[in-house]
């Protein structure tokens, strides 16, 4: 591959890449997840948010937890909101789907403070009575949603608000006074709660499924008004923070009808705040990309919904609190986003609410569950998984193509990192007559250097005649510098699909393939640590990258056959031989902040490809055509 080769490649993959990741972390455009759109109408909505408290907890506020196998639901009397959602691992609770990832093991180990669950004082059922409790277990949960941060002593380092609790129930004129509830019944699948106020009386009702296995995640809020229920809304809460590529990638999407086909939205992140007053949506979801809140309206309890940003400073991610002293983590570069829904005037709405993790399984058997035995019709919870990356149009097929393949090799092996390597194995072996085609060309090239180098010496005073006699000779011979290039080309819409589903599917989220190496697919590989954050480095080594590095200078030196003496280089060779470390270097740097699990994927696939070259060129030994050099 001659050096105008090399520097496409690079250029093309580096582009790919960065374009993908810079245009989608920023803008995060508004993408359809369904071939049809639903034209709504968005309007600016003024920032309802109040202050923080500096310290302590809301007055008078009382808990009270309700747990199945997975979810812990911790109930608040403040805004008859859920104060926190903590999902089992599965390290816990051997139902759950959620795995733990390092920051729940960095949390545990380093602030154990803020790995209780609760974090607070509870009430609790036992026997058949309501007994006070303090928490004393230390991790095995995912805070789904983001909550206070424990400082020391009983002093809370932030308190969270009640009005950016989960479903709290709050007046959007006067969004800062909290309504207060009082629990009139506590039974192990259910909790009511009761406001009366400014001539209205309010009764929210959280029920559980009788069979948490049938309905995972799932619960019901019923709110009931007896009054005036003008201004009154419901609110998801903000999802925790989850970073890929060290970036969080915040997802909203809801489905509504468009004609007589429902179709799903994903709405555009505003900057403050919007509303979409038009929009009838039969379900909404609110997810940080893996895990989150959706929330289906299961009555007319009226139109449109409101999208807040939520800025980090006032509702923190768990991720500040490590190295804080650094600003590993600072608030304000993880904000978040709040979905609130209006309540039904009249008598009594009800919402479904499921809170966990956005597996296309789980999804699957959620939407066969809650089918309308009359209709047929199914409320279409697989449409909230989003494919992220600013080039899905492109890589979605073949993401769906590679997925299912993998998919099919766990099933055997039981590995996803295994899974990935077979990938490889399987997309080499399609590929194989493309490759050979290119490598036999490429051997070809290799074949002519002789007679490119005397060409050069014979016109070394005149450049541009070199260049068209060794232009004329690749056609003579019928070789393309450029059929080197095609290969790679070929395989980047699948690295590209590999990276977006390395973002995007739940399953891989904290998939282990070398314990205490590679302990999550979907994070970087890190082979240790230290404390005080380094400039690129960050305060983790990362191996895969470098080994990623060494191989493609290998496999560099093993395609180009360069005499071993640089003094018998030609000027085209010491330029290619300076590309390929180029290229070396930019891509060990590309891919040292990417996921363990493209970099398997990346490796795997270089390795096998050398492995294919080698055997060419030992196949390909003893047969190259005798040189005849051309005369000028």
């Amino acid at each position: 591959m001659n050096r105008r080769s090399i520097l496409f490649v690079i250029l093309m993959t580096a582009s790919f890449f960065i374009i993908n990741e810079w245009f989608y972390n920023r803008s995060k455009p508004a993408t359809m997840a369904a071939t049809s759109a639903v034209t709504a109408v968005e309007e600016a909505a003024p920032p309802r948010l109040p202050e923080i408290p500096s310290s302590g907890t809301i007055q008078s506020e009382k808990l009270y937890l309700l747990e199945t196998p997975y979810q812990q639901l911790v109930f608040s009397t403040a805004g008859g909101s859920l104060a926190e959602i903590n999902l089992p691992l599965s390290t816990t609770s051997k139902e759950s789907l959620v795995k733990p990832i390092r920051f729940d093991q960095i949390i545990q180990k380093d602030y154990p403070a803020n790995a209780r669950f609760p974090l607070s004082n509870y009430f609790t059922l036992e026997n058949g009575s309501v007994v006070e409790k303090s928490p004393t277990d230390e991790g095995g949960y995912y805070p789904l949603i983001r909550r206070s941060l424990a400082g020391q002593g009983t002093q809370a380092l932030s308190a969270l608000p009640a009005r950016l609790r989960a479903l709290a129930t709050f007046d959007r004129d006067d969004p800062t006074h909290t309504l207060q509830f009082k629990v009139t019944r506590f039974e192990p699948t259910r909790i009511e709660m009761e406001c009366s106020e400014s001539g209205r009386k309010i009764t929210k009702i959280f029920s559980l499924p009788s069979n948490p296995d049938e309905a995972p995640y799932c619960f019901d809020l019923t709110v009931r008004v007896e009054g005036d229920s003008r201004g009154l809304e419901t609110a998801s809460g903000v999802p925790e923070v989850e970073l890929i590529s060290g970036s969080s990638s915040p997802i909203v999407k809801y489905r509504a009808m468009k004609g007589n086909k429902p179709a799903v939205q994903v709405v555009k992140l505003p900057d403050q705040s919007a509303s979409y007053s038009s929009v009838a949506a039969e379900w909404i979801s609110n997810s940080n990309g893996f895990l989150g809140i959706l929330m289906q309206p299961l009555d007319s309890s009226g139109s449109g919904f409101t999208i807040q940003q939520v800025p980090g400073a006032l509702d923190p991610s768990r991720l500040t609190l490590i190295d804080a002293q650094h600003g590993l983590y600072p608030a304000k570069k993880y904000p978040g986003y709040e979905i609130s829904i209006p309540v039904k005037r009249g008598s009594e709405s009800s919402v479904r609410i499921f809170a966990g993790p956005y597996s296309a399984t789980l999804f699957k058997q959620l939407d066969t569950h809650f089918q309308d035995p009359t209709t047929g019709i199914s409320p279409g919870f697989s449409d909230a998984i989003s494919l992220q990356g600013w080039f899905t149009f492109i890589s979605e097929p073949f993401a769906k193509f590679l997925l299912l393949i993998m998919r099919g090799f766990y099933a055997i092996t039981g590995s996803w990192g295994f899974s990935i390597i077979l990938l490889t194995v399987v997309l080499r072996a399609m590929l194989y007559p493309l490759n050979a085609w290119s490598i036999s060309a490429s051997l070809k090239m290799q074949q002519l250097g002789p007679e490119v180098k005397a060409i050069q010496a014979r016109y070394q005073k005149d450049p541009k005649r070199a260049q068209l006699e060794t232009v004329a000779l690749y056609r003579e011979r019928k070789v393309n510098p450029l059929t080197g290039c095609l290969p790679i080309l070929i395989q980047l819409p699948f690295l590209i699909a590999m990276f977006d589903l390395l973002k995007s599917t739940f399953s891989l989220r904290g998939a282990s393939f070398i314990p205490g190496w590679i302990p999550n697919l979907t994070a970087p590989d890190i082979l240790f640590s230290w404390s005080y954050p380094l400039p690129f480095f960050g305060n983790s080594f990362h191996l895969l990258p470098f080994i990623l590095g060494g191989a493609m200078w290998l496999q560099q030196n093993l395609s180009a056959a360069m005499p071993k003496d640089p003094k018998q280089m030609t000027d085209q060779q010491r330029q290619q031989r300076a590309m390929g470390n180029i290229m070396v270097v930019v891509f060990t740097v590309m891919f040292y902040q990417f996921p363990s699990g493209l970099n398997l994927y990346w490796l795997s696939s270089m390795l096998l490809g050398m492995l294919q070259q080698w055997w060419m060129q030992r196949a390909m030994r003893g047969k190259a055509p005798h040189l005849t050099l051309r005369k000028g």
